[in-house]
Formats: C-alpha cells, sequence, structure tokens
C-alpha cells in the first residue's frame, strides 16, 4: 500500500462521497476510484460499499481507515521535523476575529511541542474575507468560521457556537431571554463592503441592509453602541459594556472550522489535524 492511496482512501473516508472527495484532492473521479478498487484488491477486503447516495465504509474500511491516518500523521509528521531541521521553517495562521483566540491556548503549545524549530506567523483578516487571506496566498491555513465558498479547499468543522444579537443595552429587546429572527424585521444592520463573499453575507444577514458599512468585528459593536444598529454575533464570550446579546432561537450555529489547500504540505495538514484533534 502507498500513503498516496491511503491518503486518497482517508479521503473517501470522511467525505462519503466520491465526487466530493475527487474535487478535495484535486483530481477527476475515475482515477479515484481505480486507486480504491486497487487498495482493496491488495488488502483482499471490500473497504467501501457504494450507492446513489453515496458510500459508506465497511467493517473492514473502517479498520483501515483508523490506520491510514495514523500512518498519514506519522508521515506528515516525519516530513515536517526534517523539512524544520533542513533549515528555518515557518507557518502563517490566518484567523478572523478572535478565531485563534477560539481555539485555545492549548494548541498553541501542543503545535509548538510538535513543531518546535517552526516560526509562527498569526495574520488577522477582515470580514470582508472569511477565509482569511487563503486564496491569495497569504495564509497557509485558516481558522475562520463558515459558511464561505469553500470550493478548492479542505474545510473541517472544530466546534459550532449558537449565535445571538447584538444589542445596546438600553434597547427594549435587550431584557428578552430570547428571539427569534422575525423579531429583528425592520431594524437596520450593518452591512459589509461589496465584493464580501456572498455565503457570508448572507448568513450574516448583512446584504442589503441599511446600516453603517463595517469590516471588523469590532467595527460591528461600535455600529450598534453608537448607531443603534442591530448585528449578530456567536455567543462565546460577554460584551463590552453598554451592549448586550440575546441568543436567537431560530439562527443556525456558527461553525469554527479549519481550512486549508489540499495541496499543502505535511506542515499544514499537521497543524490542521492538531486543529481537529484538540478543539
Amino acid at each position: 500500500m502507498e500513503l498516496r492511496t491511503l491518503r486518497y482512501f482517508a479521503a473517501v473516508a470522511e467525505e462519503l462521497h466520491f465526487g466530493r472527495a475527487a474535487a478535495r484532492l484535486h483530481m477527476t473521479q475515475p482515477p479515484l476510484s481505480r486507486a480504491i478498487k486497487q487498495l482493496e484488491a491488495d488488502v483482499g477486503a471490500v473497504l467501501l460499499r457504494r450507492s446513489p447516495a453515496g458510500v459508506e465504509l465497511t467493517p473492514a474500511g473502517t479498520a483501515l481507515y483508523a490506520e491510514a491516518r495514523a500512518l498519514l500523521e506519522q508521515a506528515d509528521l516525519a516530513r515536517a521535523r526534517v523539512a524544520a531541521a533542513a533549515g528555518p521553517a515557518t507557518i502563517t495562521i490566518g484567523t478572523l476575529a478572535d478565531s485563534a483566540e477560539q481555539a485555545g491556548t492549548h494548541l498553541a503549545a501542543a503545535f509548538r511541542e510538535l513543531h518546535p524549530g517552526v516560526e509562527v506567523h498569526v495574520r488577522e483578516a477582515d470580514l470582508t474575507d472569511p477565509t482569511t487571506g487563503l486564496r491569495a496566498g497569504l495564509a497557509d491555513v485558516a481558522l475562520t468560521r463558515a459558511p464561505f465558498d469553500d470550493t478548492g479547499l479542505s474545510v473541517r468543522v472544530l466546534r459550532a457556537d449558537p449565535v445571538g444579537v447584538v444589542l445596546r443595552a438600553d434597547d427594549p429587546l435587550a431584557s428578552r431571554t430570547a428571539l427569534r429572527l422575525a423579531d429583528l424585521d425592520g431594524r437596520r444592520r450593518f452591512r459589509f463592503p461589496p465584493g464580501t463573499d456572498p455565503q457570508w453575507s448572507a448568513f450574516w444577514h448583512a446584504d442589503g441592509a441599511e446600516g453603517p458599512v463595517v469590516r471588523t468585528a469590532q467595527e460591528c459593536l461600535q455600529a450598534v453602541l453608537w448607531s443603534g444598529t442591530i448585528g449578530l454575533t456567536p455567543l462565546y464570550h460577554a460584551m463590552p459594556d453598554g451592549l448586550a446579546t440575546v441568543p436567537l432561537t431560530d439562527m443556525p450555529p456558527s461553525r469554527l472550522v479549519v481550512a486549508w489547500d489540499p495541496a499543502a504540505g505535511p506542515l499544514v495538514r499537521s497543524f490542521a489535524r492538531l486543529c481537529i484533534s484538540r478543539i
């Protein structure tokens, strides 16, 4: 079994769909299917059950996936350590607002322990680019929030946080214990600049709003405080003085994710797996 074939198998096992796995691997579906069939022949067992809806792992496939993940992790770790020993290695982590903080300080400590010689740069992006510079080549890996256009990217959900509305503390709605989106009808909301990812804008209900244009999380809060607009936010920390949050019962959760280019090197993949296992 080759590591490349195991990586193909792991992608199919995680996506449970050949088409999505092929897109993630930047290849077409026929060679991916042939590689999986050859792997099944090599191990002498059926690994995947195929159906029009997708695929599911057989017991043999489940066992192989666990072994494949362990082997791939060890291979990537070895490559990253060799690269670090050969010369200075760096990784740039793109973050959105305080997404890196929400990942926890234990993540940084765990990464330094695995890769003590790697120089880490953190790039905080504004709200106009939820990929945090990943597509522009300004970041190697992103700790950010979905949804956004993830075409050609590998994305894994790390955590889902409930969403609430941000209001001035003296707003009549601020005393409520919970609200629905319909309760916000007619209220002014901040909006993002033209060119912002449409999926991102639609999720935060910013498209077509009449409130001020904002680019950062801090500007969102100031727009609420000074202009009386409303905004939406993940509910994971306290608001500054003068502001309050109320949970929205019919709003989907905000997903903290790690995203990277599938063609990225072992150091990026090592960081992504660390995020998945530690957050």
